[in-house]
Formats: structure tokens, C-alpha cells, sequence
């Protein structure tokens, strides 16, 4: 099967940023308070829900897939770029670490107990979204969690020539966060909480998190 172009570019450009990201990125333990609480209620909700594996989708290289297996989640990852997975073996050997597209999962259906995907959602074109979130909801187990955070406003395509010091060929599609929350229904999902907070510096855009369950009963 050909791979599609957007996946391809995400691939190429994470796999030649993939030691500068590491670098220039803060780690989970320097996030700001409130990205944190919504890892730790995440955390909290799978655990209380009976555990399960969780999947960290766009894991890039671990350190989030780390943070959750520190807050006592059986966690593993899953990126498109070969780079990026390699770099998070060698630094975490302990952790499972899978390459591989999140859109096309080779997971079973109904076997994990959550899901993580943590600003990696918004290199998916707007017209994929509903079949990316089918595909969660999939291999969710009923009553199982996502988290989706990350870059959201004002509905545009951005094409940056330059991230992280290197040129790359992916771009990022913002949806407002409401919008992610109506498709995340469609897909099957209640979403129980949204945060979202404006960017210091562009006002078309905002970080956003929203907590989902694969349920009409969360």
C-alpha cells in the first residue's frame, strides 16, 4: 500500500529532527502545571478503571511514555518515525516501544485500558480525523480513556519551512477545540473535560486538552 503523503512527510521530518527535538523540547517534568494535572487525572481515571495497557500514539522519543509509566500506567509507544523510536528504545530499554502509524493501528480491538496522544493529532488532515478517532475508539476497551492534546484555533493549514533547526515538509492543521470535541462524539467517545489556553504569542491559536471515554456512560 502507498503511504500517504502526509504520513510521509510527518515520517521524513521527525526522522531528521529526531536528536535536536530531543534537545529543544521541555520533558514532561517541566510542562507547565495544568498539561501535567491533565496527565495525572488521566493516569488516575485508567487506573481506577481497571488499568489496562495504554498506548502513547505519536510518542516521538518517550519521555511522555516514560512520565505515564511513572505515574503507574502499563504504557507503550507508538511512532511514525524510525528515528524517533530508536532514540526512545535506547533511552528507555525497559518500555515497548512500536513503529508504526497510528492510523492504522496493529493492535487488536477493545485491548487497551487508554490512550495518549500528546500533540501529534494535528499532522493529520482535517478530512482523516474521523476515521483516526474510529480507529481509537477501535482498540479502546469500553469504558477506556484517550487524552488528546495539543495546537488548536482557527481552522487553517500551517506549512513550516524550518522546525527545531532543520527544514521539513509536514504541516499542522488547526481545528478549534470544539470542532475535535464534535468528531471525538461522533466517533463514539464522551468527552468529559476540555481545557484549552491561549498561545502567548498568537492569538489564532491555543493549546488544548480533551478527555475522552469510549463509552456513553463515563
Amino acid at each position: 500500500m502507498t503511504e500517504p503523503a502526509h504520513l510521509a512527510a510527518v515520517r521524513e521530518s521527525y526522522d531528521t529532527v529526531a536528536a535536536d527535538y530531543v534537545r529543544l523540547v521541555v520533558p514532561p517534568e517541566r510542562m507547565d502545571p495544568l498539561s501535567r494535572a491533565m496527565l495525572a487525572a488521566f493516569a488516575e481515571l485508567v487506573r481506577e478503571s481497571g488499568g489496562g495497557e495504554v498506548a502513547d500514539l505519536g510518542c516521538g522519543p518517550g519521555r511522555v511514555t516514560a512520565y505515564l509509566s511513572g505515574l503507574g500506567l502499563s504504557a507503550f509507544g507508538v511512532d511514525v518515525s524510525g528515528e524517533m523510536v530508536a532514540l526512545a528504545r535506547r533511552a528507555y530499554p525497559r518500555l515497548r516501544f512500536l513503529h508504526g502509524s497510528m492510523a492504522a493501528l496493529d493492535l487488536p480491538g477493545g485491548g487497551l485500558g487508554g490512550i495518549l496522544a500528546w500533540y501529534s493529532v494535528h499532522h493529520t488532515p482535517v478530512g482523516q480525523l474521523p476515521s483516526l478517532f474510529a480507529e481509537f475508539h477501535r482498540v479502546l476497551a469500553p469504558g477506556g480513556h484517550l487524552l488528546l492534546g495539543g495546537h488548536v484555533g482557527e481552522p487553517q493549514l500551517l506549512r513550516p519551512a524550518q522546525a527545531y533547526g532543520h527544514p521539513v515538509s509536514y504541516a499542522s492543521h488547526l481545528v478549534p477545540a470544539a470542532r475535535l470535541a464534535e468528531l471525538l462524539e461522533a466517533a463514539g467517545f464522551t468527552v468529559t473535560t476540555r481545557m484549552e489556553q491561549p498561545h502567548p504569542q498568537r492569538a489564532y491559536r491555543s493549546y488544548a486538552c480533551l478527555l475522552a471515554c469510549a463509552s456513553d456512560r463515563c
